[in-house]
């Protein structure tokens, strides 16, 4: 299955294109104020996906974090918390790796989320909001390379195909 994705900058013009593409029996749909929205369509938004990637790597990494710096605190046998005791020396340091963990999960997990989570979706939900309409096609490689000599017509902004991976 391809792909065919064309940026237009009014209703008007988003509504000419499909009723073109609908007059040469190509499905589409359009995306934008009053038509469906990215979230309906389904293009992924990346600080969801950010904050679930930081969330899968907490359930990890905070646990983990605890258990190298108790461990880590009970090797070296330091007594850097004097007032806490032993055990409670080896337990704040198992805290200190638990926050660690924490802080990796955020920086790393949302980081990486939010840089490479997005692909092109992150561009087209801009435009979305920016007031502008895109005109979706999904079809064979052939029926995307007629859609996009008349979706061509109308001066589009941008227009992008995409083959599916599957």
């Amino acid at each position: 299955m391809n792909y065919l994705v064309a940026v237009l900058s009014d209703r008007i013009q988003a509504e000419a294109a499909y009723l073109a593409l609908e007059k040469d029996s190509i499905n589409s749909m359009i995306l934008g104020r009053g038509y469906k929205t990215a979230d309906e369509f389904g293009l992924i938004d990346p600080q969801e996906q950010a904050k679930k990637q930081a969330q899968l790597m907490a359930f990890w990494l905070v646990p983990f974090g605890f258990f190298a710096g108790f461990t880590f605190s009970l090797i070296t046998g330091l007594d850097t918390f004097a007032w806490a005791g032993e055990i409670g020396n080896h337990v704040v340091g198992g805290l200190l790796g638990a926050g660690s963990g924490a802080m990796g999960a955020v920086f790393v997990g949302g980081g990486v989320g939010m840089m490479t989570g997005s692909g092109d979706a992150l561009p087209y939900r801009n435009r979305l909001d920016a007031g502008k309409y895109l005109i979706v096609v999904q079809g064979s490689d052939t029926l995307t390379r007629q859609a996009t000599r008349i979706l061509r017509q109308f001066e589009p902004e941008n227009i992008q195909g995409y083959a599916d991976a599957k």
